[in-house]
C-alpha cells in the first residue's frame, strides 16, 4: 500500500507540474507574444520580451518532461491492475509529449531567428517568426489528439483500479473529457467556422477529470484497502 500511495503521489505531483507548466507557457505566455495574423506585431513581441520568451520555452520543456514521467508513473501505478490500459496511458502520453517537445523546437528557432542569430528565408524575418510561432501552437493543437486518447484508457483504470473514492464516476468524466479533446482536434480543422466557444467548451470534462485526479492522487494517493482487494481478486482468479 506504501508503495502505492508513494507512486499515486509523485504521479499526482508530476501531473501538477505539468498543468501549471502548461498554463504559463500556453495560455500566459503565448497568448502574450504571438499575434495571430500580424506577423509585424508577433516579431516586435519576440524582440522586445526576450526573458518572456525564454520563460514559456523553459515551460514547455517541463510540460514534455512532466507529461512523460507522469506516463510513466500511471504505468507504474496501473500495471498490475489492467496492464492494457496502463500501457494506452502511457504510449499516449509519450507521443503528446513528443509532439510538445516538435512544437517547442519550433517556439526557439522563432526566438533564434527574431534576435537575429540567423537570417531567415528570403530575409524575411518577422514572417518567418510568425511562421515558426504559428507552427507551434499548430503542434500543441495536434497534440490535443493523444492528450485526448492517453484520458480514455486513464478512465478505465481508474474505476478498474478501485484506487479512488467514486471511480466509476470519475471514469466517466475522464473518458468524456478524452471525447472532448479528440473532437477538439477534429472540428478545429474540419470546420472552417467552427464556434470558438462550441470549441473550447468541449474539453470542460477533461478539466474537471483532471482537477480531481491530480487532487486525488496528491492527497489521498490509493483508497486504504484498494490495492489488498485487487491483489485478493487476482490471487482468487489466478
Amino acid at each position: 500500500m506504501a508503495n502505492a500511495k508513494t507512486t499515486a503521489r509523485l504521479t499526482g505531483a508530476a501531473y501538477l507540474v505539468l498543468a501549471i507548466a502548461g498554463v504559463v507557457g500556453f495560455l500566459v505566455v503565448r497568448a502574450e507574444i504571438f499575434v495571430a495574423g500580424d506577423a509585424a506585431a508577433t516579431y516586435t513581441n519576440y524582440i522586445e520580451n526576450p526573458s518572456l520568451v525564454r520563460l514559456g520555452l523553459v515551460a514547455m520543456l517541463t510540460v514534455a518532461l512532466a507529461q512523460a514521467v507522469t506516463a510513466l508513473g500511471f504505468y507504474k501505478l496501473f500495471k498490475d491492475v489492467s496492464p492494457t490500459s496502463a500501457f494506452a496511458i502511457a504510449a499516449f502520453g509519450i507521443v503528446n509529449s513528443v509532439i510538445i517537445l516538435v512544437g517547442t523546437a519550433f517556439g526557439a528557432a522563432a526566438h533564434y531567428y527574431a534576435v537575429g542569430g540567423g537570417v531567415a528565408p528570403g530575409g524575411d524575418q518577422a514572417a518567418t517568426v510568425q511562421m515558426l510561432a504559428a507552427l507551434d501552437g499548430f503542434a500543441w493543437s495536434v497534440g490535443d489528439l493523444f492528450f485526448g486518447l492517453w484520458l480514455i484508457p486513464m478512465g478505465f483504470a481508474v474505476a478498474k483500479s478501485g484506487y479512488f473514492h467514486r471511480g466509476t464516476i470519475l471514469k466517466w468524466i475522464l473518458v468524456a473529457g478524452g471525447v472532448g479533446y479528440i473532437l477538439t482536434s477534429f472540428v478545429s480543422y474540419g470546420f472552417a467556422d467552427a464556434p470558438e466557444l462550441l470549441v473550447e467548451n468541449l474539453t470542460i470534462f477533461a478539466d474537471v477529470g483532471e482537477l480531481w485526479i491530480i487532487l486525488a492522487l496528491i492527497v489521498v494517493g490509493v483508497r486504504e484497502g484498494a490495492e489488498e482487494q485487487e491483489a485478493a481478486q487476482r490471487g482468487a482468479t489466478a
